[in-house]
């Protein structure tokens, strides 16, 4: 076991160089980049109790276990809450006993929300599995948008009109996959905070360690790992942009949010589109739009992905203790999340406590 900054050189390489050959061997999931090394020591540097768990055989890795620990031993994934790929990156091959892991990182339970296909000994203790729209664009953004048209020839020219207006009534429509200027960072989580309180959701930028770890994340940019902010201009003022991870094959939406006053010429589905085309001019297998059911995932998404959520226990009162507070607002969250008679009163009820409380 390792604190995030006493892993070797030598281990993170050994790492980075699992998830490259994890996509090359048909196992993509393990190359999210909230599955690699920059991305746990990110959340290192920005919260305690982050840990690294090594496995090894002759002395050489085989897996990599991140997770945080509290001091009474409750494991939780790695940036649980705002991390949408978690568990364990391994060689091909690689056998593990949960529970056996569990034991040799002192947790009696390990919770996970976002945990990707493939992880067979954590998987028989999910207690649900979740949609998570990807877009593919492996075979290039005009195969993709081919395809996109075939499916829904309306929604393609209705976005590409609107496109096309907001160059004419405000200005040259400018896109920068890759922006490096900080004040625009800034201006993105204003329009993200403002949308959180907007809609009555918690904002996750009112909590220090999650603006601390996107830039960490914004300032990380290495062979197989970037924070990418990626902005749509017109008229030379930024009218949408997002936030997110990529690794060498996957881009990973994070924080999307956009200027309200430009909301009639639907500035995120266009970001989304150009984002989709600047994933597939880097040679990136996919978008992954996370988990979650929203209209504009339906309209952009190739094909879906799956994520579960649940918790590993041992046998110890602590893990009793823990799921007994957190399954039942698991349940009651997915079950609004899920019936669409529940989810609409309790979206509106959010969005009219939301402005409440903006005129408060």
């Amino acid at each position: 076991m390792y604190r995030p900054g006493d892993l070797t050189a030598a281990d993170r390489a050994a790492w980075s160089a699992m998830q490259r050959r994890a996509a090359l061997d048909g196992s993509p999931q393990l190359a999210n980049p909230f599955l690699a090394p920059e991305f746990t020591l990110a959340v290192g540097r920005s919260r305690h109790g982050a840990r690294i768990a090594v496995v090894r055989e002759d002395g050489e890795p085989v897996a990599f276990f991140p997770y945080q620990r509290s001091s009474l031993g409750v494991g939780r994934a790695i940036g649980l809450g705002v991390s949408d790929a978690q568990g364990l990156v391994h060689r091909p091959g690689f056998q593990w006993d949960a529970r056996e892991l569990l034991h040799a990182c002192g947790l009696s339970v390990w919770e996970f929300d976002h945990l990707v296909e493939g992880q067979k000994p954590f998987e028989v203790a999910a207690t649900g599995a979740f949609a998570s729209p990807v877009i593919d664009v492996d075979q290039g953004f005009e195969r993709y948008l081919t395809a996109l048209r075939k499916q829904r020839p309306k929604f393609v020219r209705t976005t590409r009109a609107k496109e096309r207006r907001l160059a004419r009534n405000v200005g040259e429509v400018r896109y920068v996959h890759d922006e490096r200027d900080p004040a625009v960072l800034r201006t993105l989580i204003g329009w993200k905070s403002a949308q959180y309180r907007r809609t009555g959701r918690s904002d996750r930028f009112a909590r220090p360690w999650i603006c601390r770890l996107v830039d960490q994340l914004f300032h990380t940019r290495t062979e197989s790992f970037a924070g990418l902010l990626s902005v749509l201009y017109a008229g030379g003022r930024p009218v949408a942009a997002h936030f997110g991870p990529r690794s060498r094959t996957v881009l990973c939406c994070w924080f999307p949010a956009y200027d309200p006053e430009f909301g009639r010429y639907s500035p995120g589905l266009l970001l989304h589109l150009r984002m989709a085309e600047g994933a597939a001019a880097e040679g990136l297998g996919y978008v992954d739009l996370g988990r979650g059911e929203k209209e504009y995932k339906d309209l952009l998404k190739t094909r879906e992905l799956s994520v579960c959520e649940g918790w590993v226990m041992r046998r110890h009162p602590v893990a009793l203790g823990h799921r007994a507070r957190r399954a039942p607002l698991r349940a009651l969250r997915n079950a609004v999340v899920s019936r669409p008679g529940l989810f609409e009163p309790a979206d509106r009820l959010l969005k009219r406590m939301g402005s409440l409380r903006e005129g408060s």
